[in-house]
């Protein structure tokens, strides 16, 4: 949970910071700096070139001030910086706060001085007041959690400078730290179970050689399991023969979701989409079923909740050109187990001429079920040819959507 540097790091750090470079030295000057250093120069120069006592009273001055900033950068700095975040991971609205810890490593007092700290796309700063040896100082400070994101905080850099903010000497303390904020989520225990006991045990059309549906008998080829000879019918026909099977269809879920932008009306409805999807797989997951999570970015984890709602954090629509979804749901098959059930997860720009194209994607016996985030409409479940498509205007209205969905076995 902590990140920050012991103190044989910060004595190793200390030596590289005493040997400044010249491209060190250079990035230390403000762009306020950069303009009073030129316009010194120039003046000075152009003053002494057309023998003009003003302006080369005007540069001197510009320049004994740029001068006079350079002190206030010089110096070793002995910090001790760790920045904690409680909790790592939260659900969006939750609250999350950061601790900010200074400590003074070295043998003498320091000045006050500023630390900055970014965290996400902003950047708090923070005093810090004299400290005489090891002393600590403390800051808490509160994480917006109002949307789905991963959050990093850090790195914490030390800033000194001059009060007119010519030079500016910023050094690195801690690296960065991931705040987590998940989706929300329903929870659809009882509703996923009953959906799953539709399918689960029921027989397909493929034949196979070890099962429990026994289907007919065949003659005995090489290479057959002579655990499957049925011994009475050899006997009677003077033949071996052996049993075949149809084999029986074990629960295999695969919960997929387009992050195309266009398949989403505004970004709320893709919002939505990401809490189906981390609410759908997060039931499947504590229901022990085996399942697996696909995005057009890759696979999330599905080993444990925490892992799979931790790539969900990480979801963000893409503009950028790529495949159909047709497309993205042939690979889909290419890349994940093969399933008894999908889970497609869209939102309300995808049409029905785009969804009537995905179940030939699948074999005959799989059941595919669309969520169609739709933010404003009336919450339905209907049938396209196949598939099963279900509008879902709210979070709310998923449980009740999928506990009204029955396939087809």
């Amino acid at each position: 949970m902590t990140e920050g540097h012991v103190s044989t790091d910060a004595e190793v750090e200390f030596a590289e910071r005493d040997r400044l470079t010249i491209g060190d030295a250079i990035r230390c000057v403000t762009p306020l700096g950069w303009i009073v250093l030129v316009a010194g120069v120039v003046l000075l120069v152009g003053g002494t070139a057309f023998g003009w006592l003003e302006l080369i009273g005007i540069g001197g001055v510009l320049v004994g001030v740029f001068a006079a900033a350079v002190p206030f950068t010089i110096g070793r700095e002995s910090f001790g910086v760790q920045v904690e975040l409680e909790p790592r991971r939260v659900r969006v609205g939750d609250r999350a706060l950061g601790r900010l810890q200074v400590t003074n490593l070295g043998e003498r007092r320091v000045l006050p001085t500023r630390l900055a700290l970014p965290v996400g796309h902003a950047t708090a700063e923070f005093s810090v007041p004299q400290l005489a040896p090891d002393e600590t100082h403390e800051d808490l400070f509160a994480v917006p959690t109002s949307r789905r994101a991963v959050i990093e905080a850090g790195p914490a850099r030390s800033l000194r400078g001059d009060p007119l903010g010519l030079l500016e000497r910023s050094t690195r303390w801690t690296g960065v730290l991931e705040l987590f904020v998940h989706p929300r989520t329903v929870r659809l225990t009882a509703q996923v179970a009953g959906l799953l006991r539709d399918l689960e045990g029921v027989t397909g059309e493929r034949i196979t050689d070890d099962d429990l549906a026994f289907h007919a008998l065949r003659p005995y080829e090489s290479g057959d399991d002579r655990r499957n000879i049925h011994w009475r019918t050899s006997a009677r026909t003077g033949l071996l023969m052996v049993r075949q099977f149809q084999e029986t269809r074990r629960s295999q879920a695969n919960v997929l979701q387009t992050l195309e932008a266009a398949a989403y009306a505004s970004e709320d409805e893709f919002e939505l989409a990401v809490e189906v999807l981390a609410s759908l797989t997060q039931e499947l997951i504590r229901s022990g079923v085996a399942v697996s999570a696909l995005t057009q970015n890759g696979r999330l984890p599905t080993r444990a909740v925490s892992s799979m709602l931790d790539g969900s954090s990480r979801l963000e629509a893409r503009t950028a050109s790529s495949p159909s979804l047709r497309d993205f749901i042939a690979l889909s098959v290419r890349r994940l187990p093969q399933a008894s059930i999908v889970f497609l997860v869209c939102g309300s720009a995808t049409t029905d001429a785009q969804l009537g194209q995905l179940q030939s994607v699948y074999a005959a016996d799989v059941t595919l079920v669309v969520f169609r985030c739709a933010i404003g409409h009336p919450a339905s479940r209907t049938r396209l040819r196949e598939t099963v498509v279900c509008t879902v205007p709210e979070l709310d209205d998923l449980p009740r959507l999928v506990r009204e969905t029955r396939v087809r076995a």
